[in-house]
């Protein structure tokens, strides 16, 4: 059985289990997809409301695989912040 960050997460709470669940055959190309679209963006970089937007995804399908991206090591912080949809400040992610 694959482990985070391998493995969607979740909560240890029923429906949290049966979204992971739901979500583990598709993980791989999401991941990919995410990677490739961070790559792609450069210097510049995204935050996990641009990489919804790019992917044409909502931002609550794609914003976990940053974290589990960042921890496989393949994007890393930017350092640089921009605003997301709540007016926030937002992690920039790049290629690591």
């Amino acid at each position: 059985m694959s482990t985070y960050p391998n493995a969607p997460g979740h909560r240890n709470v029923e429906t949290s289990i049966a979204a992971a669940d739901a979500l583990a055959p598709k993980l791989g190309r999401l991941q990919r997809m995410a990677e490739g679209a961070i790559r792609d963006a450069g210097a510049r970089g995204l935050t996990a409301d641009e990489l919804a937007a790019r992917l044409d995804m909502d931002r609550w399908s794609i914003q976990p695989r940053t974290s589990e991206l960042r921890r496989k090591g393949l994007i890393r912080d930017s350092g640089q912040r921009r605003p997301n949809s709540t007016g926030k400040l937002a992690i920039v992610w790049i290629a690591a």
